[in-house]
């Protein structure tokens, strides 16, 4: 799928709680991630309709250090009677700032919004 270029702007209110949500966890460069996040625009949408962006951080920016583009957590998505619908990816530029945030679903519809940070259960690899 290719990027929708947006005229960037500031994270929504569920972006902004589900990458609030998924760094809380405790992992080697989860605090630069979070204190990134008064900096971070949203820049492209994965499609049209897609709640998957492309992010850029603002500087200045304290930049974290982790070893793989990708966060180091599984951020499983359930629905409200416990059934498994996809995870959340949180993706780095090289590992030093926020570079996207993924809705990678299970279902064939592309879900209308992101989930509630209640129906994510994050868990460190």
């Amino acid at each position: 799928m290719s990027r929708l270029p947006v005229e960037r702007r500031p994270l929504t209110v569920s972006e902004r709680a589900v990458l609030e949500h998924i760094p809380a966890a405790d992992f080697a460069g989860a605090y630069e991630l979070r204190g990134q996040l008064d900096r971070t625009d949203v820049v492209a949408l994965w499609g049209p309709g897609s709640v998957s962006v492309d992010l850029r951080v603002r500087e200045p920016v304290r930049y974290a250090a982790l070893p793989s583009e990708l966060v180091p957590v599984d951020a499983h998505v359930h629905d409200q009677y416990g059934e498994y619908l996809g995870e959340l990816l949180v993706w780095t530029d090289r590992g030093t700032c926020l570079a996207a945030l993924e809705y990678a679903r299970i279902a064939d519809e592309m879900p209308e919004s992101l989930p509630p940070t209640d129906h994510v259960l994050v868990t460190v690899r």
